[in-house]
This record gives C-alpha cells, structure tokens and sequence, in this order.
C-alpha cells in the first residue's frame, strides 16, 4: 500500500488549444504527498511531492490521507505497467474505547 497525503485543496488549472490540433484543452492538478520507500524499504525523511491529474468535473480530493486505488495501474500502450494516480481514502483504525 502506499499512503498518499494531501495537504491543501487547491486545483491548478492549464488551459489552452493544441499547437498541433488545434483543440482545446483543459488540465486541472491537485499536489499530493507519497510516503515511499527505497529500494531497501528505508523511508525517506519527509514525504515526496507529486501531482494528481483530476478529471474534468471531479472535485479537489479533501485534506487527508488516501491510497491508491487498484484502479491507478494500467497497462499503456507500449505494454508497459503505468501509473495514472487516482486515490481512495484511507480508512482509520478505529479508537480503542
């Protein structure tokens, strides 16, 4: 599993039209946290930055720690396993009494 955590709900948004189609285009970006690990399985100190790519009408993902989901690995075209990071929340364990 990795956690992914993020920390702020602010969309980045990149609009414009291709300069070889001619289409438009629109991409919205979320920054998020991985908490990884090298090759060793030692954790770095401090997560590791990197963007989540939002579809069209989803909403910014809430503050708060997530996982990927099964759903973020693909096979591209080039048959190589790919990430396209799409997150489910991480669910808490629950409080002893």
């Amino acid at each position: 599993m990795i956690k992914v955590t993020i920390a702020q709900t602010t969309v980045r948004e990149f609009k414009g039209n291709s300069k070889t189609t001619g289409k438009p285009y629109n991409l919205r970006i979320q920054a998020a946290y991985a908490h990884t690990v090298d090759k060793d399985g030692n954790p770095p100190p401090f997560p590791e930055k990197f963007e989540v790519m939002l579809d069209q009408d989803q909403p910014a993902y809430a503050v708060g720690d997530y996982q990927l989901h099964p759903s973020s690995l693909y096979i591209d075209r080039d048959g190589r396993l790919a990430v396209s990071a799409r997150l489910a929340p991480l669910k808490r364990p629950a409080a002893a009494a």
